[in-house]
C-alpha cells in the first residue's frame, strides 16, 4: 500500500475507472533510485513495470562490439519496460540521475488492463508514440545522413523535451558528456568530440561541464552541414 501517492499522478490512470485508481495505491509503490542505478538488465527477469515520476533515464543496448547504444532518454510520465507481456527484459535501463519510479508486479498490471480499457487505450498509445520515435530515429541512421545533421537533431530534441531557459538560450537540463553523445548518435567518440567542438565554434552551441546551451533553437533545427 503506498498511501502517499496520489493516484491522479499516474499520466496512464488519468480516464480509469475510480477502483483502478485505488488498485493503483494497493499494488504499487514508489522507489527512489541513485544516479547509475540499473533498474532493469537485457536478459533479466521481467516481473516488474516501472514508471518515471520525476528524474531521467536512459534506455540502451549494447552493440556487437560491446558499446552502449541509447535508444532513449525519457523523463516523467514514461514507461522503462519495452516489454509487458513478456517474462524477460530485452533493454538495460540507467538513471541518468536520481530518480522516483513506481514500480508496480506486471501481472497485477495485466490484470488491471483486462479489466479497464481505458489504462489498456492509454498504454498502447504510448507505446505506439514510442515506436514512431523509432521509426524517425532508423530515417536519421541512414548512411547519407552526415554526423552534424545526426547531432543537430538530437540536441534539438534534447533541448525540445528537456530545455530550461537560460540567459543565453536554452539549457539541456542534464549532464551531457561527449561519451553520452557518442552513445546516443552510436558513432566513435573521437567523431562526436570533434563535431561538437565544430558547432561551438560556430556558435550553434554553447558547452561547459557537461551542460550545452542552444543559442537559437531554430537555427541548429534548421542546420545542414
Amino acid at each position: 500500500m503506498n498511501p502517499h501517492l496520489p493516484p491522479d499522478c499516474l499520466w496512464f490512470s488519468a480516464g480509469c475507472r475510480p477502483e483502478t485508481k485505488l488498485a493503483f495505491l494497493e499494488y504499487g509503490t514508489t522507489i527512489s533510485c541513485p544516479k547509475g542505478h540499473l533498474c532493469l538488465q537485457a536478459g533479466g527477469d521481467n516481473h516488474d513495470l516501472f514508471f518515471v515520476l520525476k528524474g531521467k533515464v536512459s534506455i540502451y543496448n549494447l552493440t556487437k562490439t560491446g558499446g552502449r547504444k541509447i535508444l532513449f532518454v525519457l523523463g516523467s510520465d514514461s514507461l522503462v519496460n519495452e516489454s509487458i507481456t513478456q517474462d524477460y527484459n530485452s533493454i538495460f535501463c540507467e538513471a541518468l540521475e536520481p530518480c522516483l519510479l513506481f514500480k508496480i508486479s506486471r501481472k497485477r498490471f495485466l490484470s488491471l488492463m483486462e479489466r479497464d480499457f481505458a489504462l489498456t487505450h492509454a498504454i498502447l498509445a504510448y507505446q505506439e508514440q514510442k515506436i514512431r520515435r523509432l521509426e524517425y530515429q532508423l530515417k536519421n541512421t541512414v548512411g547519407n545522413v552526415y554526423l552534424e545533421r545526426k547531432l543537430a537533431s538530437k540536441l534539438w530534441k534534447l533541448a525540445r523535451d528537456f530545455g530550461a531557459p537560460s540567459d543565453h538560450g536554452t539549457l539541456i537540463d542534464m549532464e551531457l558528456s561527449i561519451t553520452f553523445l557518442a552513445d546516443l548518435l552510436g558513432v566513435p567518440r573521437e567523431n562526436t568530440s570533434r563535431t561538437c567542438r565544430k558547432f561551438c565554434r560556430l556558435g550553434l552551441i554553447h558547452m561547459e561541464k557537461k551542460k550545452i546551451i542552444i543559442p537559437d533553437l531554430e537555427k541548429l533545427k534548421s542546420w545542414k552541414s
